[in-house]
């Protein structure tokens, strides 16, 4: 990964090593469907076969718009895309181009799309095949005849150029009600009847296995989407062992394989690298019933130990920047009462900002992905309950104890060291139970933008709609939070006197 920018703070510089682990190696990333998983692990198992050289596949980094921010950046090198997405969605074109006319527009940003993989993979609209026979529905122009339709559609595809706003206006479809749903868990929405209408890819497996029927496009509004590679320019300059293993790849994925690979992961639980394994080594991807997981082998996979790593260098990195900047703050909270709604409110806000919109704002900010935003991010939001239970700790110290410091003799700075904040240890030592309690589980959040963790394993399990895996990342992310929380407990018996635990206690502290 090229160094393209530069994070100011020395407190930031502790975690340049962690973010840095990988930067000589090619990043190849993938947006979060299976299809991209399965085309970004077959990149980078094609650049790994060469020995000159070595991928890292960056797995699950979020939507189109996060992925191509972290190409811009510099944080990723390549990842699969589709042409009529970088026409519409990403260069804000107004009708499809070609390859070429793609090119002409990407190269000011350092950017260029090319190796198309040889298969197109369009949006389309699909429907129970029964509710649609039912219903007399064909194309998508029948939908305008029955207003009461539900549509259960990705929040991507709600916010696309080329999505449901542009489709809507040009059908005239009605729009009162739809749900905006993850596309894995779409077809569960669809099989069970919540939903009657859904957005999907053509090369979906699901489409067979549901029994849906595809609507034609009978207003050809939906462009091509070729598959091909979207990638830095200077790729081929810097390693060109990877640049010739990527071109390798060019024309050799059509659809009815790119659709058995789909249904090999979907359908029958392969994991991503071993299809892509098969995928390059000339077999035939192999089919047949859903491989029943035990969830304790899940759980304790070979991947256990480095996402419990990564998991805990997110939390408690974070929550030692918290603890690093949220005390003092604390302190002027409680000590000056015209910055005091000032840092109150500051932290607060920071609480209600989404975090996958941080995310993106700090990939962008940083220009790059993975562990240093992640801990950023999780820095911010541990912030409010350390600063106001320091705050409150330190609010509740008697005037009497602080008139007995002054008449000893002591300066503000020791009194505050050795009276108010031993006084105020228990409320303070609540709040960082809290913050960090709090980080276990927002820190799954970070396997969007590569952080890794137990949130990766419920990424992909979103993808493909496996429980198992879901249970695999969320099992481990909820006893990390019980021990951390027994952890505090045990911790507070040693850091706070008996008499303070004896009055908080009776506090509800």
């Amino acid at each position: 990964m090229p160094e393209v920018g530069r994070v100011r703070g020395p407190w930031i510089l502790m975690l340049v090593p962690l973010a840095c682990a990988a930067q000589d190696a090619i990043q190849v990333g993938s947006k979060r469907f299976t299809e991209s998983y399965i085309l970004g692990e077959i990149a980078a198992q094609a650049v790994n076969a060469s020995p000159a050289v070595r991928a890292v596949h960056r797995q699950g980094l979020g939507n189109t718009s996060v992925l191509f921010a972290a190409l811009e950046s510099g944080a990723i090198d390549v990842y699969p895309e589709y042409t009529g997405t970088i026409a519409f969605e990403l260069l804000g074109l107004t009708r499809a181009q070609s390859v070429d006319e793609l090119n002409r527009h990407l190269r000011p940003r350092g950017l260029g799309a090319g190796v198309p993989l040889g298969f197109n993979n369009s949006y389309a609209l699909a429907m129970r095949g029964e509710r649609a026979e039912a219903l007399a529905i064909r194309r998508i122009s029948d939908l305008a005849r029955h207003p009461r339709l539900t549509f259960g559609l990705s929040q991507e595809f709600l916010n696309r150029r080329d999505g449901w706003p542009a489709l809507r206006a040009e059908y005239g479809l009605p729009g009162d009600a739809v749900r905006g749903l993850d596309h894995g868990l779409a077809y569960e929405a669809i099989a069970s009847g919540h939903v009657d209408v859904i957005d999907a890819y053509t090369t979906d497996a699901k489409l067979i296995r549901y029994g849906l029927r595809v609507l034609q496009d009978d207003r050809s509004f939906f462009p091509a989407y070729d598959a091909l590679l979207l990638y830095r320019l200077d790729l081929a300059q810097r390693s060109p062992a990877a640049w010739k293993a990527l071109q390798g790849l060019e024309g050799r994925i059509t659809a009815a394989r790119m659709t058995a690979m789909n249904a090999a992961a979907e359908l029958s639980g392969q994991a991503f690298t071993g299809i892509a394994g098969d995928f390059l080594a000339g077999e035939q991807t192999r089919d047949g019933p859903r491989r029943k997981r035990a969830l304790l082998d899940a759980v304790f996979g070979d991947d256990f130990w480095r996402l419990t790593w990564e998991h805990s260098v997110l939390v408690f990195g974070s929550l030692a920047l918290s603890v690093a900047l949220g005390i003092p703050l604390g302190v002027v909270a409680q000590r000056s009462s015209r910055l005091r709604h000032l840092v109150l409110g500051v932290v607060g806000i920071l609480q209600t900002v989404p975090a996958l919109a941080l995310l993106a704002f700090l990939i962008a900010a940083l220009e790059r992905i993975g562990t240093v935003p992640a801990i950023i991010a999780l820095f911010l939001y541990a912030l409010l309950p350390i600063v106001r239970n320091t705050y409150t700790g330190l609010a509740e110290v008697t005037p009497s104890m602080r008139d007995s410091a002054v008449a000893l003799g002591l300066g503000r700075a020791t009194q505050l060291c050795l009276i108010e904040l031993p006084l105020a240890a228990r409320s303070i030592l609540a709040g960082i139970k809290t913050s960090a309690v709090i980080n276990v589980g927002t820190a799954t959040i970070a396997a969007f933008i590569g952080a890794g963790g137990y949130g990766e394993r419920i990424v992909a399990g979103l993808a493909v709609n496996d429980n198992v895996t879901l249970l695999a990342g969320a099992i481990p992310a909820a006893a990390m939070a019980l021990i951390v929380q027994g952890g505090f407990e045990v911790l507070d018996r040693f850091v706070v006197p008996r008499g303070l635990r004896i009055r908080g206690a009776r506090r509800g502290f």
